[in-house]
């Protein structure tokens, strides 16, 4: 067999594994750690994680020649059991991978241990949890030890073969948690028997219960130097077991979970049993008995003489045998037996010097063929490695149903293989044999198995697919006449799966083709389904307009998807198929532009319409304008023509009644055109309206005018409208007026009752006077003789009061007078104390200690003050300083300058009293008189610290302009970098 080929290798690992401790009795390995027991009494430990080896003397103590029955280890790797026969009986050890001795399990004194099952579920680094002990007189025992405690916690005995006694030659153990507890499932063989126990609770209660109930066992006849069980662990789990009996190798799978019970009770956890017979491991001879057993996921590994014979658990045949180098000193008992690592998943072998390892390369490598040859498809896919493979799968299941005229299905596996047949093949076999629904099948699967990056074959198998489609609809017409009425017939059935196809493969159909497809099969309801589809929505809504659905066209129309310009292409049709529904339509989008609708609108609008019958137009616009509050003049300009149409003019002056457009900041005053809508409603004959129209245009004269012609009280309420104008207002009365007395046709006395009556609605805007030139030249005087008093008396009444306003008026301009008196003699007493608010001096001081105020002469010894009705008190001086220092620079200006002219005046009126001669002294006076009012206005005419002078002083900045050198004084300057040029400051606490 070639090399590269091998499902496993033969590699030796260590020649003198004894170390010269004896010769190799037994094995046992778990997680890369290798236990050897030898023939001295001796227990090797090889380490391979660790790179090291230790050794353990059993045979301590004991005399006489002493061996190493059996040994085992965990899965890993660090609890070890072992048990020495010699001349003074059997004695079990327990160690530790961190003990340097041996502790002796002193309950088993004297009982030859064979096997023992681990609970792998359960077992730690420290302690071995629950195990079960086999012995050589069919004993079990339950047992636990812990490394910190030196020795076995407990040891229970669980149970013992009554019926047949034979030593226990092998155990194997599973737990599974469930939801009532721990169920243990276990199974121990002898020579000729395979036992299985399983319960839930604890080891002790679960074979207790078999006091009471049959043990269940398979017994099959023959002898074999060492019975084995063996289970094969995948992912930390046993999924199938094999017992090397007399007969055979029986083995089977593990299902921990099945619930089958047999008769007695147990449940059964072994499925697919079965017996591989000794003899097909022979060719003709004699069938030669394995002497020891490995299993491996899909093989047997069987050491016969001082070969491995690899059978494969499926088939059962020998894929490999595999070669020891064998030393010449172990030539005479060679190959000892086999071990497995179910941890590391390898597998050793070992003679009494040396240990090989047995290594899996590619066990799987050819089980899809195994798995295939024998019919197990699905399991033959799971082990297929490669594309090439999984078609040979594939293919042979096509042929198989192709031959049995499974058509369907052969299609089905057909469109599966991608590589060792080719898509013509397959086609021309089905059209050869005429089996459209197998061609249909094979390419929809196709489709379903071809990549995004076959775009071309796709469109292609999908395009032959829609048409083998519509050939079985067409033929399903042709064989049946009532398949259309018949709902569950297989014609909707085959409709309906073409649609979904058509869904499916919307984005890989070539459009164009696929439309002429399904025009030329006069397929026009799959033709509208697929346009839907492909989003043309204009063939949609075209279809259903020709159909007269205008409901299913609004419907298509309203999706979120469909250009809105739409809307406005098929506006005109829709309104004239279905008003209603196109109104309903319109008013549900919120984003159509009424305006771009009046021409559909218009076209309405311009068939005759029932009387009673809801103008759906009207209905729109109406909603436009109140609920969209639109702007549109043509909107307004059309629901005005409308309603100017209607027999009842109710709705149109109610419309222009609404005042659309007033009240907008910078917009039209109407949002329709009022001299388009006077035009339509003078062709209309609507007097109402052109007067209402003629109103809100400020043509009042034309709206009275007109309003005369219909109702003079209309005409009264427009005059009256006019409000600020009071000579258009009278003109409009008079106009009203003379309408009135023109019109009256009674007795001449009753139509002058009936003017005068007129006169009092006008709230007194016309007099008798006003209305005398209506009446004609012949009326006599006495009868508009209580009308002419009245008016008299009126005008009497308007007499008297003017000359009590005059009155009214003198008196108080004399009080004026008298109060302007009384404020020269008003004074103000200040005390002796009393400061100035501005230089907190004494107010009344000596002149010679204070400036003498500029422009003042001093009342006596004292310098001139101000006094406000506040309290606050000021030096003429200091108060005309404080007012210019804050006012602006305008009035500042003004102050000084007055200020300036004070001075000089002054100046003149001392040097004439020093002796020279002035010409004008009273016209000085006076000029002086008069500027020191001004100034006394400019600087006094309220407090400066009550007034509107310390208001304004919250504007100014704290630090004043001139005030900058001195706070910039105040400013931190930066750190120096130089630390030698800083100066410290010592500042005194």
């Amino acid at each position: 067999m070639d090399q590269g080929r091998q499902a496993f290798s033969v590699d030796l690992l260590e020649r003198n594994a004894t170390k010269n401790r004896g010769m190799i009795t037994c094995m046992a390995a778990g997680n890369d750690v290798i236990v050897l027991g030898t023939s001295k009494g001796w227990i090797i430990r090889h380490d391979f994680g660790l790179a090291g080896s230790s050794e353990i003397d059993l045979a301590v103590g004991r005399t006489g020649e002493q061996s190493i029955h059996k040994v085992f280890v965990d899965p890993g790797g660090s609890h070890c059991i072992a048990t020495v026969t010699g001349v003074g009986g059997a004695e079990t050890f327990y160690t530790h991978t961190k003990w340097p001795k041996p502790r002796v399990l002193s309950r088993l004194k004297g009982l030859v241990v064979n096997a023992v099952a681990w609970n792998r579920q359960q077992i730690t680094e420290v302690s071995t949890k629950e195990i079960i002990v086999g012995t050589q007189d069919g004993q079990l025992f339950e047992m636990a030890v812990d490394e910190k405690d030196k020795r076995e916690k407990y040891i229970k005995f669980l149970f013992e073969l009554d019926e047949l006694p034979e030593a226990f030659k092998a155990l194997q153990m599973e737990t599974a948690n469930i939801s009532s507890g721990m169920r243990y499932y276990v199974m121990a063989v002898t020579p000729t028997r395979l036992y299985s126990f399983t319960g839930i609770g604890t080891l002790e209660s679960v074979f207790a219960s078999y006091k009471e109930r049959a043990v269940h066992f398979m017994e099959l006849p023959g002898e074999i130097p060492n019975s084995e069980l063996h289970f094969y662990i995948k992912q930390r789990r046993a999924v199938h077991f094999a017992w090397l009996s007399g007969t055979g190798i029986y083995h089977g799978g593990l299902n921990f979970g099945a619930q089958h019970s047999y008769p007695n009770g147990d449940e059964n956890f072994v499925e697919n049993k079965a017996l591989l017979d000794y003899s097909k491991l022979s060719d003709g001879t004699e069938a030669v008995k394995p002497g020891s057993m490995a299993l491996s996921e899909y093989h047997f590994l069987l050491l016969i003489g001082n070969k491995v014979k690899v059978v494969n658990r499926i088939s059962e045949q020998i894929i490999e045998e595999l070669q020891f180098d064998i030393t010449s000193d172990s030539v005479v008992r060679g190959i000892i037996g086999l071990c497995s690592d179910a941890s590391a998943g390898v597998f050793y072998a070992y003679d009494q010097n040396s240990i090989f390892q047995v290594s899996v390369i590619d066990e799987g490598r050819d089980m899809w063929k195994v798995y295939l040859d024998l019919k197990v498809y699905a399991a033959a896919l799971a082990n297929c490695r490669d594309p090439l493979q999984r078609d040979q799968v594939y293919l042979v299941q096509a042929e198989a149903a192709f031959t049995n005229k499974e058509y369907l299905r052969a299609a089905s596996f057909y469109a599966k293989v991608n590589y060792v047949i080719s898509f013509e093949e397959v086609t021309l076999k089905f059209i050869s044999i005429n089996e459209p629904e197998a061609l249909r099948t094979f390419l929809l699967h196709k489709l379903d198995n071809l990549s995004k990056e076959d775009k071309c074959q796709i469109t292609m198998i999908s395009t032959w697919a829609t048409e083998l489609y519509l050939d079985k609809i067409n033929r399903l017409l042709l064989e049946d006449d009532t398949a259309i009425e018949n709902r569950d017939s297989e014609y909707h059935s085959v409709i309906q799966e073409f649609r979904a196809f058509m869904s499916d493969c919307k984005d890989v159909l070539d459009e164009a083709t696929t439309m002429k497809l399904l025009e030329s099969y006069g397929r026009v309801e799959e033709l509208v389904y697929f346009a839907n589809l492909k989003e043309q929505y204009e063939i949609v809504v075209h279809h259903y307009i020709q159909q007269g659905e205008a409901k299913k066209a609004l419907e298509v129309l309203q999706k979120s998807s469909v250009s809105v310009e739409l809307q406005y292409k098929f506006a005109p049709e829709l309104i004239m198929l279905d008003a209603y529904e196109t109104v309903e339509a319109w008013m549900a989008n919120k984003n159509l532009n009424p305006r771009r609708l009046i021409t559909a609108m218009m076209r309405y609008s311009s068939e005759p319409h029932a009387k009673n019958e809801t103008h759906e137009v009207i209905k729109y616009l109406e909603f436009c304008v109140h609920r969209l509050h639109t702007e549109d003049p043509g909107i307004h300009n059309l629901l005005l023509s409308l309603y100017a149409k209607q027999e009842d003019d109710s709705a149109l002056l109610r419309f222009l009644q609404c005042k659309f457009g007033k009240g907008r900041e910078n917009g039209p005053e109407f949002f329709y055109d009022p001299k388009y809508a006077l035009r339509l409603c003078l062709k209309e004959k609507r007097t109402r309206a052109c007067v209402h129209i003629y109103s809100m245009m400020s043509m009042h004269e034309e709206a009275v005018a007109l309003a005369l012609q219909i109702d003079p009280e209309l005409a009264m309420a427009e005059a009256d409208k006019v409000e600020d104008d009071e000579d258009l207002r009278k003109k409009l009365w008079l106009m009203v007026a003379k309408h009135v007395v023109k019109q009256e046709k009674g007795a001449k006395r009753e139509n002058i009752r009936k003017a005068i009556a007129f006169l009092k609605e006008t709230d007194g805007l016309l007099k008798i006077e006003d209305i005398l030139p209506f009446f004609p030249d012949f009326a006599l005087i006495d009868d508009f003789k209580e009308a002419i008093c009245s008016s008299l008396e009126d005008y009497n009444k308007q007499i008297e009061q003017l000359k009590e306003e005059m009155n009214d008026a003198t008196r108080g301009a004399d009080n004026i007078r008298n109060d302007i008196s009384a404020l020269t003699q008003r004074y103000a007493v200040i005390d002796r104390d009393e400061e100035c608010g501005v230089c907190k001096r004494k107010i009344l001081m000596m002149a010679g200690d204070f400036r003498m105020a500029q422009g003042y002469s001093s009342a006596g010894p004292l310098a001139p003050f101000y006094v406000f009705p506040c309290g606050h008190s000021f030096h003429a001086q200091c108060l005309i300083t404080h007012v210019t220092s804050c006012a602006h620079e305008e009035q500042a200006e003004h102050i000084l300058d007055l200020q300036k002219q004070l001075t000089l005046l002054g100046s003149e009126t001392r040097r004439d009293i020093n002796g020279n001669r002035s010409d004008e002294p009273i016209t000085s006076t006076t000029t002086a008189d008069k500027l020191r009012s001004e100034l006394d206005d400019a600087i006094a005419s309220e407090c400066p610290f009550c007034g509107e002078l310390m208001i304004n002083e919250i504007t100014l900045p704290f630090i004043k302009p001139e005030d900058s050198q001195h706070s910039t004084s105040w400013d931190l300057r930066p750190a120096q970098t130089n630390l030698a040029n800083q100066r410290t400051i010592s500042l005194p606490v």
